[in-house]
């Protein structure tokens, strides 16, 4: 195997590990391990405007997560492209959030994808730039949240 093709590979990997790092951040209430994946300069969308900035992109996480209960963020499908210090992802998300009281009949979830870029810095970290979420659907009471 030739040295690009083993980069491109060792890239893919850990662009895969980050993916899943930052949805476990999100179930672990992990701030600061979102902050070292998302670029300060992040961009996202996930269906409620357009957010610039890294903890503005937490902050928003946050003001959900912080009102619901139990949370499990599951990815499948996950397609990643790399062409040199750039990289874009696609993955599929499940995400589950449980009421803050712990009653399983009351719970919301959705079903869409992430589409990330990728930029690797300086110090060779793959870190995202944009995040895009497009829901598919969603089952359950937005209320859980605490809205």
């Amino acid at each position: 195997m030739d040295s690009v093709a083993l980069r491109v590979m060792r890239d893919e990997r850990d662009i895969g590990r980050a993916l899943n790092l930052f949805a476990r951040a999100m179930d672990d209430r992990d701030w600061a391990t979102m902050s070292e994946i998302l670029a300060p300069e992040a961009e996202g969308d996930f269906g409620t405007g357009r957010l610039t900035g890294s903890s503005e992109i937490i902050d928003m996480i946050r003001g959900f997560l912080d009102s619901c209960g139990p949370t499990q963020h599951l990815l499948a499908n996950i397609i990643i492209d790399v062409v040199d210090d750039v990289a874009t992802s696609k993955a599929y998300i499940r995400d589950v959030h449980l009421n803050s009281a712990g009653d399983p009949s009351t719970r919301f979830y959705t079903l869409g994808d992430y589409h990330d870029t990728w930029r690797r810095d300086d110090d060779g970290r793959w870190r995202i730039t944009e995040r895009v979420k497009s829901n598919r659907a969603y089952v359950g009471p937005l209320e859980i949240f605490g809205n």
